[in-house]
């Protein structure tokens, strides 16, 4: 991408985040009453300068990790295992709150602007994510001038707010109008300003973004995505800033049934089109923020079920090429999550932030030991910026987590201990299967030469008649014109159907499909050869090197049978399947074409859930095609 077009495209997450993340500051400060608010510009600075520790963190992980590098990779490089399934934790709540509060937030900003929509937000919230999910489903994706615009839309918007609150404040010398007044429910402490920066530091979640994203750049691709990094985190900041300066100079506080934004944009532009076209950018990038989760959240879980600590099925690109499964779970979760909060973005913050951070501190810290272990050029200068910005982010985390832990941070905690939970669990189980499968000498007995048709097997069906076929009737007197050419069609299917039924006529082909060479396979393998009928093995690989290397491991296992590699760059396994078996029933109609899948049959039914469906999900495809039969070997772990 180019710069032009990634900064809006990637920051989107980031600068919506102007939209809630000073209301959720305010929210907090207010319920000390006019003293509190006092405090709303020395929070704000104390936010700011975490979002540029942080920037400046992020713009050493992109120059580690030009590959690309989000909390989970990075974690898991230098911390180790557990830390790096805590940072996927952190992510994944990340993710899943992106969605819920993007909605509930655009939805705020959509009924400030008709309030009397304000009853179905709800409703209004599910059909978006429905949207959402629908849209994803059919293959998305975030590129071009046609998602770069809400981004732009938005900065423009909220710029000339900023600017015209600052012309009219000129006026008056800059002098604050009073803030209505609120009757104080608690007092100004160190508690309440620990909570109120932890509300507000929610601005910053989607910063990490442009570094998971750096391949996606034109090269030089790292230093395209510093640069960018960069801008992102100007406007982040002067946005921000400029939103709170505005909110203390118009004495603007929150209110139930209008936002923040909507707010200051009434005061700055009236009710006309200025005003419109506010709301409507700010609900458009809340979207847009949003549906960057949809690309993010499949991919964390791509990466943990390739690490083998989430089931298989999320390897797995659907027909659009998008990760469909990953998809669809973030879309229920978000709804429930939605739902569950009743659509309130102020509820949903104190969830928010605990993800957030504890993803950056892990990042962060990771990166630490990174630049300590490497020693590589100006690595105590990286070094000690990754180090500022893990005690900032995990002074956050913990701020966060003891203010606002009944609140509801309990639940982000608790969210985070059963994932650890979970996935460490399906690798274990994972890695018995593997234990159980493992290829031994002489473990499995497979056929020490190539099977080769018997005679007769490869002749067309038709050709091979049985014995004690049946004999055309009456032969004495032969019919003869359209009842003689009536009776030779009626014999010739006759013989067509008696062939198909005859044993000794059906010629087979026995395709074994192999996903990796352990016992199960072998097993599928020594069935299909007791057969005693032609053995094709037949695999699925995402790459040439897999395929190598599954070539490789052939040649001591199985090389006495023939072999077919198909490529499937895209991971996906019955497509490139059944088109091979249809380009094989194509060459050969008359061959009866036996798939053999071996199957692993698990104990507990929930280990079920870990264990891809091949052989329904291929009977369902191949149904269409005459004389293909799909049958399993299962092997019990």
């Amino acid at each position: 991408m180019r710069k032009l077009v990634a900064l809006p495209v990637l920051s989107a997450d980031a600068l919506s985040s102007v939209a809630y993340g000073p209301e959720a500051l305010l929210a907090v400060l207010v319920l000390a009453g006019a003293p509190g608010l006092r405090y709303s510009v020395p929070v704000a600075l104390a936010i700011v300068f975490l979002m540029l520790a942080v920037g400046v963190s992020y713009r050493q992980t992109i120059r580690a990790y030009p590959q690309g590098g989000g909390s989970y990779i990075v974690a898991t490089d230098n911390l180790g295992r557990v830390p790096g399934l805590v940072a996927a934790a952190g992510l994944m709540t990340d993710y899943i709150l992106t969605v819920a509060v993007s909605i509930s937030s655009g939805t705020a900003a959509v009924t400030s602007a008709l309030p009397g929509l304000a009853g179905d937000a709800v409703p209004i919230g599910v059909l978006v994510i429905a949207l959402l999910l629908a849209g994803n489903l059919r293959g998305v994706r975030q590129a071009g001038a046609l998602f770069a615009a809400p981004t732009y839309a938005f900065v423009i918007a909220i710029a000339a707010l900023i600017g015209f609150g600052l012309y009219h404040a000129a006026g008056r010398g800059f002098s604050a109008v009073p803030a209505p007044p609120h009757h104080a429910v608690e007092g100004v402490g160190l508690l309440l300003v620990m909570r109120a920066f932890a509300s507000g530091s929610t601005a910053m979640t989607g910063i990490e973004a442009i570094s998971n994203a750096v391949p996606a750049f034109k090269p030089v691709a790292w230093r395209n995505a510093r640069t960018t990094l960069s801008w992102m985190i100007g406007l982040l900041v002067a946005l921000f800033a400029g939103t709170v300066a505005m909110v203390h100079l118009e004495g603007v506080v929150p209110e139930p049934g209008e936002t923040v934004l909507s707010q200051l944009a009434h005061r700055s532009f009236g009710s006309g089109g200025m005003y419109v076209f506010t709301q409507a950018a700010t609900a458009l990038v809340l979207l847009l923020a949003a549906n960057t989760a949809y690309n993010d959240f499949p991919r964390v879980l791509f990466l943990l079920a390739r690490d083998h600590h989430a089931p298989r099925v999320f390897l797995r690109l659907g027909d659009r090429l998008a990760f469909s499964n990953g998809v669809i779970l973030l879309s229920v979760a978000a709804a429930v999550v939605y739902v569950a909060f009743d659509g309130r973005t102020d509820s949903l913050i104190p969830l928010y932030a605990v993800g957030v951070f504890l993803a950056f501190t892990l990042s962060q810290s990771g990166m630490v030991v990174h630049w300590w272990r490497s020693r590589s050029r100006h690595w105590r200068k990286s070094l000690c910026f990754n180090a500022t910005g893990a005690l900032l982010s995990a002074v956050v985390f913990v701020t966060a987590g003891i203010t606002k832990f009944t609140e509801g941070a309990w639940l982000a905690l608790v969210t985070v201990a059963l994932f650890l939970l979970v996935t460490t669990r399906i690798r274990r189980h994972y890695e018995a299967v593997a234990e159980a499968l493992r290829l031994h000498p002489q473990a499995i007995e497979v056929p020490s030469r190539t099977i080769t048709p018997r005679s007769g097997s490869s002749l067309p069906a038709g050709q091979n008649r049985p014995p004690g076929g049946a004999e055309p009737p009456d032969r004495a007197e032969p019919p003869s014109g359209a009842a003689r050419e009536g009776r030779e069609q009626e014999h010739r299917e006759q013989e067509d159907r008696e062939s198909e039924d005859s044993p000794e006529s059906i010629s087979h082909l026995s395709v074994v499909l192999i996903d990796a060479l352990h016992q199960a396979s072998m097993r599928a393998l020594a069935y299909a050869a007791s057969l005693q009928q032609p053995v094709l093995a037949l695999h699925v690989s995402p790459g040439d090197e897999d395929a190598e290397r599954f070539r490789e491991a052939w040649l001591l296992w199985g090389d006495h049978l023939p072999l077919r590699i198909v490529i499937s760059p895209y991971r996906a396994t019955v497509t490139p399947l059944v088109g091979y078996i249809e380009s094989l029933h194509h060459q050969r109609p008359d061959l009866t074409i036996t798939v053999i899948l071996p199957e692993i049959v698990v104990r507990h039914w929930r280990h079920r859930l870990l264990h891809s469906p091949l052989g329904g999900r291929l009977r369902r495809a191949l149904r269409p095609l005459p004389k293909i039969v799909v049958t399993t070997v299962p092997f019990h772990i």
